[in-house]
């Protein structure tokens, strides 16, 4: 039989099969064969309906977004979803009108404001003492120290003299820099 002519019905035990000798099991057939049988029948089927969804633009993501979908809808519709929600949502009420949960908000509320006034406040002291500490004398020394040896080693390339003169003292262009970096 030619796949044109195999049984569309995905309930028929006859879809998928190729053979005709295969849809005429003997009825005094070993429980084993009918195993067999059954199995080839199935595994028929499920070939059968992979190249559907595979027609149809059906991938397995898709069957699992959907699957998922419909069962999240299930959870949520269900009485003890429902009543759990519910529930939650009364003590909800119940916690954040109690004194109680009113005292502590308003003191986590004070307490940030206080850590975020002491935190600037640190900031600026930092910031003023970094000030104070490059204004000093000792650190101007340092920064005349590093400024004279970076005149030193970067030489005339800083004043915008890129054509230095070249290590073999014959007027040519520089040899060209061959730094790794």
């Amino acid at each position: 039989m030619d796949s044109a002519g195999q049984d569309i019905n995905l309930n028929s035990p006859n879809k998928g099969l190729l053979s005709d000798s295969m849809t005429d099991v003997p009825v005094d057939t070993t429980v084993e064969e009918e195993i067999v049988t059954l199995r080839q029948v199935l595994a028929a089927k499920e070939r059968h309906c992979a190249e559907l969804k595979r027609k149809l633009g059906l991938s397995a993501l898709e069957g699992l977004k959907q699957n998922l979908s419909r069962s999240w809808h299930d959870v949520q519709v269900s009485n003890a979803y429902v009543k759990t929600s519910e529930k939650l949502g009364e003590w909800n009420e119940k916690v954040t009108q109690s004194d109680l949960y009113k005292k502590t908000q308003e003191t986590l509320s004070q307490a940030g404001q206080k850590t975020s006034a002491a935190l600037s406040t640190v900031g600026s002291a930092i910031s003023r003492k970094l000030g104070d500490m490059r204004n000093s004398a000792t650190f101007k020394s340092f920064e005349d120290r590093v400024g004279n040896i970076k005149s030193k080693v970067v030489g005339g390339r800083e004043n915008g003299t890129e054509n230095l003169p070249s290590p073999t003292g014959s007027g040519a262009k520089p040899l060209p820099d061959h730094t790794p970096f």
